[in-house]
């Protein structure tokens, strides 16, 4: 037998590491692709729901009669009986579920539905919360406060000592407000109760397949292994889809009473104050350097605002190496939808109050700031990166290296700014079949999702490698919970644990063809070459070889292999460098991103159009997150004020620069990881340090508008 599989030299890849197109890109530019939003069944019933605008009240009276009357109404359901409370802004807002035999019956039922409340204090912006008699919107168990410590490390006044011989001391106040994940598909499901081949069957939009059958278990009084699980496609997750959630509950219970498959989709509306978000921040920052620019102490003073959840921030300091430490985070509760994982949790927060800090003190002792960064970041392949980095903006021929510039006589000031990003992607336990038949068809099959990133295309472009095929010829089958386990996609650790299992498999496919080669062309395991479609003696005269369909013409029925996680196929630790250049206009407050370069490593790419696109994607969530994004309550009634696409703003094609994305290449570790994570940390700060370089003004509060350039150009505004 062959040893153990490995990926092998890059030089010597066919497949992988190239540019693949992706094998389900001509089904969604022609439409043909199914999401759950597009399932359509027999007798399908629609849901929606009732829920309180404002975020606090409570329920006097409920009368659902006229409701009950309208055509096409089918079911009703009471979630908040008379004397109840809503107690947020979020699942516990739902008042009543209505399902109809249409939507516009179901949406007429939910407008004809009366409820009589008394609204309470709605608590939810962290002021309010924090306030002398603030009313408890705290539900946690046994808690007396809506303020809780969630972290507290390091001895406060050994640092103020260590700061008072400090060549540079910067101090901030950063504020960060809340963002929303923008899935482009909603949360939703369509549950369908006829029991098929001893299943029921749910389409759901979800970054957990495998996880979703036991999610179900209890609302539809069924066994999670006569569940099936399946997700063809889904328009994006971002960490909001890991369960079922309160609209798959509702679903699964109507379509147990009613006997009927029920299709819930959630509205943009209850999307944005029901489904998740990252948390918001508040963030008092001391850092200090000695006159080399080496950082010596740093103190964080932070709050978590994630509504009814803890929020999400890492302590200090952040990604950079600093000797003296001491960080305390806290987390303030409101009567707010809570925080859900997001990109990177906490990450992103956390970057730019340390990004932020970090560029400060390269001013303030009128360093170059690559070079500060250089100093602090302990890995040298940051190192590398940031040179490959400062080189593609042009920071040799910039003016600004270390002071910021001024506005010329037209107001416009240009500047460049810079950010490091890291993860740790784990990997876990997943498994893949592959399934060669007589034929010489080929399926590659994992439970994974794919939630636009392109895993799909590397189910089968691995197997393709292995048995020297093109991609085209490996049906990839993904999204069903009764294909083999895999991990939910979440913190970039999908191809990390999948990629191996794939490859397990591809090899084992192979080593066992090879087996029934030896007979036939008498090379033992191992001793072959697979390339492009043929199969030769790897030492042989040139005479010694079969056409792949000969080969599989050996095969008296198909050959099923399962692979596994293999850990020697995995390896996290990735590294990356974001750079921005921006155009201030200081007349107006208006920011221009110019240009936005990155680099990123993470061991072998399988495909490096797939890799380029997810570098882009990573800058363009956190120029949206830095540039337009925030929730807005109405701080007095408790209305969510941004509750759709034209309120709460996100980056489109006016806001897009120049995009450099690069696959960092100096790395030739024989291993995969994901690298998604990475991709979203630094970008918003690397702006906002150009905003500083370019006019010499420092934001600290997010999102980066006008008015807030402005006031802290020339003050209130």
């Amino acid at each position: 037998m062959s040893p153990d599989p490995s990926w092998g030299k890059r030089a010597d890849l066919d497949v992988l590491n190239r540019d693949i197109r992706r094998v389900d890109g001509p089904e969604k530019v022609t439409g043909r692709a199914i999401y759950t939003h597009d399932v359509r069944l027999p007798n399908m019933l629609y849901a929606r729901t009732l829920r309180l605008q404002t975020a606090r009240a409570k329920i006097n009276a409920v009368d659902v009669e006229a409701a009950r009357q309208l055509p096409g109404v089918v079911h009703i359901h009471i979630e908040k009986e008379p004397g109840s409370e809503v107690r947020y802004s979020g699942d516990d807002s739902i008042i009543a579920v209505v399902a109809a035999e249409t939507m516009e019956a179901a949406l007429d039922g939910v407008r004809a539905i009366v409820v009589d409340l008394e609204k309470l204090p709605p608590v939810v912006t962290e002021k309010a919360a924090k306030a002398a008699n603030a009313p408890l919107v705290n539900y946690s168990r046994n808690a007396d406060s809506n303020v809780t410590t969630a972290s507290e490390s390091g001895d406060r006044a050994a640092i103020d000592e260590v700061i008072r011989g400090a060549a540079a001391l910067v101090e901030l106040d950063i504020e960060i407000p809340t963002q929303h994940h923008v899935c482009l598909e909603t949360h939703g499901h369509v549950v369908d109760p006829a029991e098929r081949e001893g299943f029921v069957h749910i389409y759901a939009s979800t970054q957990n397949v495998s996880g979703m059958p036991g999610q179900f278990r209890r609302p539809l009084e069924r066994d999670s292994d006569t569940i099936r699980v399946i997700t063809p496609h889904m328009g994006g997750g971002f960490g909001a889809k890991f369960g079922a959630g309160l609209e798959g509950a509702l679903a699964a219970r109507i379509a147990r009473e009613t006997g009927r498959p029920v299709h819930y989709m959630l509205s943009r509306a209850d999307e944005f104050t029901m489904a998740g978000n990252r948390s918001g921040s508040k963030q008092k920052i001391r850092l200090a350097a000695n006159a080399e620019g080496k950082l010596i102490a740093v103190d964080l003073d932070a709050e978590k605002h994630g509504g009814q959840g803890r929020g999400a921030l890492p302590g200090a300091p952040y990604r950079y190496e600093v000797e003296n430490v001491s960080s305390r985070v806290v987390s303030v509760k409101t009567a707010a939808d809570s925080n859900r994982a997001m990109r990177a949790p906490g990450h992103p927060q956390a970057s730019f109050g340390m990004e932020s800090a970090v560029d400060m003190i390269a001013y303030a002792l009128k360093m170059d700031p690559v070079e500060v960064r250089r100093l602090n970041l302990s890995s040298e392949v940051h190192s590398r990166q940031l040179d490959t980095v400062a080189k593609e903006i042009g920071w040799a021929d910039h003016p600004n290296r270390t002071a910021p510039g001024k506005a010329g006589d037209n107001g416009m000031a240009v500047g460049i700014g810079f950010g490091a990003a890291g993860w740790g992607p784990g990997g876990r336990a997943s498994q893949c079949d592959v399934t060669v038949n007589p034929d010489g068809t080929v399926v590659s099959a994992t439970a994974t999702q794919d939630l636009g990133t392109g895993a799909r295309t590397y189910v089968a472009a691995i197997v393709a490698e292995e048995l020297g095929l093109q991609v085209s010829d490996v049906l990839a089958k993904i999204g069903d919970s009764e294909l083999p386990p895999s991990v939910a996609s979440g913190g970039s650790v999908t191809t990390g644990s999948s990629a191996p299992a794939i490859k397990d498999a591809a090899h084992q496919a192979r080593e066992a063809l090879e087996a029934k080669l030896e007979p036939v062309l008498g090379a033992a395991v191992g001793g072959y070459l697979w390339k492009d479609g043929q199969v030769s003696v790897r030492d042989g005269d040139g005479g010694q070889s079969l056409s792949w369909k000969a080969v599989c013409a050996l095969l008296r029925e198909p050959l099923v292999v399962r692979g596994k996680f293999k850990q020697a196929l995995y390896r996290g630790d990735i590294h990356g460098i974001q750079a921005a250049k921006v155009e201030v206009d200081t007349l107006t407050g208006r920011v221009r991103v110019l240009k936005m370069v990155a680099v990123q490593d993470q061991g072998l790419p399988l495909n490096r159009m797939a890799l380029r696109s997810q570098i882009n994607g990573g800058m363009i969530q956190a120029l949206s997150y830095g540039l337009l994004e925030q929730r807005v309550f109405d701080e007095q009634d408790g209305y969510l004020l941004s509750d759709n696409l034209d309120l709460y703003k996100i980056a489109g094609p006016q806001e897009m620069p120049e995009m450099v994305a690069l696959i960092d290449d100096e790395d030739e570790r024989e291993s995969v990881c994901g690298m998604a994570e990475a991709t979203i940390i630094p970008g918003h700060g690397a702006i906002a340090n150009a905003i500083y370089n370019a006019c010499g003004v420092r934001l600290t509060k997010m999102p980066f508008t006008a008015d807030n350039v402005l006031e802290a150009l020339y003050g209130k505004v």
